[in-house]
């Protein structure tokens, strides 16, 4: 693999190189998440879900080669994985302050937990295995942000 694909492939695995904080790397992601959710809240929910599919589908091929071009298995520097699952979180949730930063919460606190099956998920080889555990996160901390907004805005 040449210089620069190596290039733009640790770039979009790192998010940007947000993943090399030195320090939680994986809420610096999330935190890449939000601000790329923000700029796409007022989509429309299938562009928004295409824009998410295609993040994902990126992202389980970048972790993938990420994984080969580190020489780690779920390499902390790689956040792709926060980033799509922070926007999953946030599919067709309310774009308001207290769901954007509830949704982060949430997201974070079910990535670092692992509620079953997710912990299994994580140990899917390759790209499949940084991805899906988050994406998972994102579902669950979606479901919860769904039951929230229904109740709230009655």
């Amino acid at each position: 693999m040449n210089r620069v694909a190596r290039a733009v492939i640790l770039f979009i695995s790192q998010g940007a190189y947000v993943g090399r904080f030195p320090v939680a790397p994986g809420t610096a992601g999330t935190v890449v998440g939000m601000f790329l959710f923000l700029g796409m809240k007022d989509l429309a929910p299938v562009p928004y879900l295409t824009l998410c599919i295609l993040v994902i589908l990126v992202g389980i091929w970048t972790a993938g080669r990420a994984e080969i071009i580190l020489g780690c298995t779920d390499c902390s520097s790689i956040v792709i994985d926060e980033i799509a699952g922070y926007l999953v979180c946030m599919f067709m949730v309310p774009p308001g302050w207290v769901f954007v930063v509830s949704g982060f919460l949430l997201f974070r606190a079910f990535d670092i937990v692992k509620p079953w099956p997710l912990r299994r998920l994580e140990k899917l080889h390759g790209g499949p295995g940084v991805m899906l555990d988050d994406i998972g996160a994102g579902i669950y901390s979606n479901i919860l942000l769904q039951l929230a907004a229904y109740y709230t805005l009655l």
